[in-house]
């Protein structure tokens, strides 16, 4: 199987290194001079009357890349945080008219959509007006996501030859069994418990039902939760929306008569009626506005320690891939800056916003330490969800004086997997005979190229057992809860956030705003005090970051690399699988599979 994978990569490898090269000299010694200017904020002055455009082309990120050439790339997606600031700061700013929002193509996540959703909503509360267009809700594949991010605005426009395809949503996942059993792998895995799900994908033919029932509660919430908002949004009821979804897609003049949206027309006919509405206002990038408008004089203002860990749980530093937007959550570096923030006399609390499926258990364990840490010293610590904070993403939030998510945040999944993939057969079948020599009797405990002993195997049971159980004691010790109401909740379930607020796993719904006002709240600051939102760790030389996203301590293990492994979409999947069955296991026993959205 490794050998699989070797030559997989090796096909890409081979360019890679050649462009590599080529791209970080000439990038550095064109794009360095032309484009180091993005890196400070822009010093033109802002016009006096202004419409705020933003526009998702590029989707929507939880940090923007400190990396030079990421920066320098033409295509930069939305940075979640700097437009919902941008967008609270404009509702009380005299030159914003309104805001124009261009639907229907970018990556984002359902709860980042809807912490973005809630602040347009804020600002159109403030008196000002939003339009939101789009080509098509569908085409691009994201129909139902931007067509709920759209309906906020008080105008939907849609081009005549576009449709709105707002046909829910769909988990799905492959069943591999069958095929491991053709080449001759044998997945031996165990999980914690029935819900958990991330064994069954390998050992199971299709569905079990505990994680069908699971998952369709799931994507019940999410879908109840749309059509709750879009009918509040659109004055319809919620039946008038179900039914709309169960019979989508929709042609355009379908969907005028249904009440999706408000006029037909093209991106140049919206512009023109934007300047209509406006006036003589110019158009301004809602990120070219959060970076160049003027900013109160924060410097002796009470600090928040603002922490993000964005990805796979892993034990070692946080890494990012420049060009993709693909992290790690590296333990290493989370716990140094929760004890560079504990160590700064102006910090008054932490915020950590965790985007992460979780992964490594003794990763996940150390963070946990260190917000507990943290708030045993008397420095609260509210962590804020985005997308997905489940497994090890929500083990290391569980001692967290407060947590916060949005509505569709994916949650919970308490639980744990473990195991190994037994590859005798294949080779036996490729004519591979592995031997050697080993000292001591468990040497081979995780070797591929044989099976557990019984004696193995009860030990590895005993693991799952420890490990569950240190999983399910935390969280009930920093929820306040007994055993048995975390028994309840847990067994690898995982939830939508308004789910789990319900069942005592989250405390209160919303985003980085709530988040911050819970902070201001449990440091005793005072709720119109304005605080400074301070990052740690801080934000590299962008040169710096350069160098080591690329290089790292070795070509072949760059992130660069890594990224540019993932150009080969077309095997992305392939691959993906054949990394989980030969990586060490030990990396992924926290960690929620099968909950990436599709429409």
């Amino acid at each position: 199987m490794r050998v699989i994978l070797f030559l997989l990569k090796s096909i890409v490898a081979i360019f890679a290194v050649i462009g590599l090269m080529v791209v970080s000299l000439v990038a550095l010694l064109f794009i360095a001079a032309d484009r180091i200017e993005e890196w400070e904020p822009a010093r033109e002055e802002l016009p006096a009357a202004m419409v705020l455009e933003l526009d998702l082309a590029a989707g929507v990120s939880e940090l923007a890349s400190d990396n030079l050439l990421a920066a320098a790339g033409r295509a930069r997606p939305i940075v979640l945080r700097d437009a919902v600031e941008a967008l609270k700061a404009a509702e009380s700013d005299e030159r914003v008219e309104g805001l124009l929002i261009r639907a229907g193509r970018g990556d984002m996540g359902l709860a980042q959509m809807q912490e973005l959703r809630a602040a347009i909503a804020s600002f159109r509360q403030s008196g000002k007006f939003a339009v939101a267009f789009a080509e098509s809700f569908g085409e691009g594949g994201n129909g139902t996501l931007h067509y709920y991010l759209a309906s906020v605005a008080d105008e939907v426009w849609l081009q005549p030859s576009g449709d709105v395809a707002i046909t829910g949503f769909l988990l799905e996942s492959p069943f591999v069994r069958d095929a491991l059993d053709e080449i001759g792998v044998k997945p031996r895995l165990a999980q914690r418990e029935e819900y958990k799900g991330a064994a069954d994908i390998f050992t199971a033919d299709e569905m079990p039902e505990p994680l069908r029932e699971n998952r369709q509660r799931l994507v019940d919430s999410w879908l109840g939760q749309m059509a709750r908002d879009v009918a509040g949004s659109r004055g319809l009821s919620r039946e008038e929306v179900q039914l709309l979804v169960d019979n989508a897609p929709h042609l355009a003049r379908d969907a005028l008569q249904g009440g999706l949206i408000d006029q037909l027309g093209y991106w140049d006919e919206v512009r023109a009626h934007v300047e209509e509405r406006s006036g003589d206002s110019e158009r301004v990038g809602v990120m070219r506005y959060a970076s160049t408008r003027d900013k109160p004089d924060l410097a002796d203002a009470p600090a928040v320690a603002l922490i993000h860990g964005v990805g796979a749980v892993s034990l070692a530093e946080s890494q990012s891939e420049p060009f993709f937007g693909e992290v790690v959550m590296g333990s290493d570096t989370i716990v140094r800056a929760v004890d560079d923030a504990l160590e700064d006399a102006d910090v008054k609390a932490i915020v950590l916003r965790v985007n992460s499926p979780g992964g490594s258990y003794v990763a996940s364990d150390a963070i946990w330490r260190a917000v507990g840490r943290a708030t045993e010293r008397g420095v609260p610590v509210i962590v804020s969800m985005s997308d997905v904070a489940a497994s090890g993403g929500y083990f290391v939030a569980a001692p967290a004086t407060r947590i916060v998510a949005q509505p569709g945040t994916v949650t919970g999944s308490i639980g744990v997997v473990s195991g190994k993939f037994v590859l005798d057969e294949l080779w036996d079948d490729l004519g591979i005979n592995f031997d050697g020599v080993q000292a001591g009797s468990r040497a081979d405990i995780w070797s591929f190229n044989r099976d557990f002993t019984p004696a193995q195997w009860l030990t590895l049971q005993q693991q799952l057992n420890a490990i569950y159980e240190d999983f399910t004691g935390k969280v009930a010790e920093g929820r306040n809860l007994s055993r048995q109401q975390i028994e309840d909740v847990a067994k690898g379930r995982i939830w939508t956030g308004e789910d789990a607020r319900a069942n005592g796993l989250v405390d209160a719904l919303g985003g980085y705003r709530e988040a911050v006002a819970l902070a201001k709240e449990e440091a005793g600051i005072d709720a119109e005090t304005q605080v400074r939102l301070t990052p740690f760790p801080k934000p590299r030389d962008p040169f710096r970051a350069v160098v080591e996203d690329f290089f790292g301590s070795g070509l072949g293990s760059s992130p660069a690399a890594r990224a540019l492994v993932r150009l080969m979409h077309t095997l992305a999947p392939l691959v993906e699988t054949l990394e989980r069955v030969q990586a060490d296991p030990r990396e992924n026993r926290l960690r929620v599979d099968g909950v990436d959205l599709a429409e």
